[in-house]
């Protein structure tokens, strides 16, 4: 893997455009379309601003309901505007000298997606009943259709595509390169990856490293191997759901012995998955916010600390970054995906400091390629503090964490390092390794990044 892609590099911001513009949650076939995109503007200098450098929008093309029911692949989704207005919005994206990453779905499509509305209409006459995954006459549907379908873990709502039908693929392999050519967009996120045959996953490689070698195609893959994924024929990186858990856990239960094997595992010396880049995430659309879990609203500080330093691509989820809070509902994500105000919640945050912490935590990150590229080895677990080394060949970072009240005095080993440790966290304070020998005083819930001086 070439390691000064730019994905390699990246910090992302995650936006559900659908929600926080406030979009209806339903729309018609036909219905007018409304410039909301226009909202989105002051989104790229907050996300900017705080260091990220990769815009990652949800689901932005014609949908009926919350995005993932596409509707048309080739149109932007009208509660949101059109195609030239999203063009100029990535425009904008890329004139900041940004990335910008898009959701994809084509593992299914919604009920009112072109193709599937010519089945219902002409039955078995109609020439697109094979797109579809295991349609089957003669027997009925949830929805009451003469027909049985699959759906996306028995959602019926989402019709599961034939992946393998040559023309399906065609159809898909256009849109993307339109994506490509007309929005100049830096990658894609698939969702539902690990339901997507590999077959399909490799020949969609082949379409964009064709077009760009940079192309970045990153997978939601929740359970498995992710090698079977992250590899040089199907994708460059998948959501780290393996770590997701052990990263708030850990702080919650007082238990950092969760998260250090967890990042053993994938990254350690005999690591399942070193040397390749993971999508690390504490919340996304389709979990509850990090702040509702912690409770603790001093546990965010470390959390954060380690999503920037742990091995991976580090992304932060649209209002999180004040503390936001959000619970799934019985049936809704709704309340994870929110309608928010910039100035309001610029002028009231819940969490005023957590913003800047986190532009200090990204300028750390980018000032490193020990952090951004080195490898992982575990220093030092107890039930409320961990430490690790990020090495490259030039440079060794150790960051300590501490998830206690108070403060705390180790006692670490480093072996091959003597003399002085800077910490890049706390300006202006230093402290001296001898012999490997450390002792390191660890402010409360907080960390430190020392970075051995040349």
């Amino acid at each position: 893997m070439n390691e000064h892609a730019w994905y390699q590099n990246a910090i992302f911001y995650h936006l559900y455009p659908l929600g926080l513009v406030g979009a209806p949650e339903k729309h018609h076939i036909g219905a007018a379309v409304e410039l909301r995109l226009n909202q989105l503007y002051p989104w790229i200098g907050h996300a900017q601003s705080l260091g990220t450098n990769a815009l990652f929008l949800g689901p932005l093309f014609e949908s009926s309901t919350h995005g993932y029911d596409t509707r048309d692949y080739y149109q932007v989704d009208r509660r949101l505007g059109d195609n030239p207005s999203f063009a100029r919005f990535s425009e904008a994206v890329h004139q900041r000298g940004m990335r910008l990453v898009l959701d994809a779905v084509f593992h299914h499509v919604g009920r009112e997606f072109w193709a599937f509305r010519d089945v219902l209409e002409k039955g078995e006459n109609s020439p697109y009943v094979d797109w579809f995954a295991n349609i089957r006459f003669g027997e009925t549907s949830p929805f009451g259709d003469p027909f049985s379908y699959e759906s996306w873990q028995g959602h019926y709502a989402l019709v599961k595509l034939n992946l393998a039908n040559p023309h399906v693929r065609a159809h898909l392999f256009d849109a993307v390169r339109l994506w490509m050519d007309e929005f100049n967009i830096d990658g894609l996120r698939l969702d539902a990856a690990d339901c997507i045959d590999f077959e399909f996953l490799r020949a969609l490689r082949e379409v964009v490293k064709a077009r760009r070698e940079d192309f970045w195609l990153m997978g939601e893959v929740v359970h498995g191997n992710y090698s079977e994924w992250v590899n040089p024929v199907t994708l460059d990186s998948v959501t780290n759901y393996a770590s997701y858990k052990g990263l708030f856990s850990s702080l919650k239960d007082k238990n950092y012995f969760e998260i250090a094997h967890t990042l053993d595992n994938q990254f350690g010396t005999q690591g399942r998955y070193k040397g390749l880049y993971l999508y690390n995430f504490v919340d996304n659309h389709d979990v509850d916010r990090v702040t509702s879990k912690l409770l603790d609203d001093r546990l965010l500080y470390p959390l954060y600390l380690l999503l920037y330093t742990m091995p991976g691509i580090p992304s932060i989820y649209y209002g999180s970054e004040w503390g936001l809070q959000g619970v799934k509902g019985k049936h809704t994500d709704a309340p994870l995906r929110p309608k928010l105000d910039l100035d309001t919640l610029n002028n009231n945050p819940r969490l005023p400091d957590l913003p800047g912490v986190l532009r200090t935590l990204g300028d750390i990150r980018q000032g490193s390629g020990a952090i951004r590229h080195g490898d992982f080895r575990l220093v030092f677990v107890d039930h409320q503090q961990f430490a690790f080394t990020r090495r490259s060949d030039d440079e060794m970072v150790l960051v300590i964490l501490n998830s206690d009240g108070r403060d705390v005095q180790l006692n670490l080993h480093i072996p091959g390092n003597n003399g002085q440790l800077i910490d890049l966290l706390n300006p202006g304070q230093t402290f001296t390794a001898v012999e490997g020998n450390l002792q390191v005083s660890i402010p409360p819930t907080w960390g430190r990044i020392l970075k051995a001086a040349r």
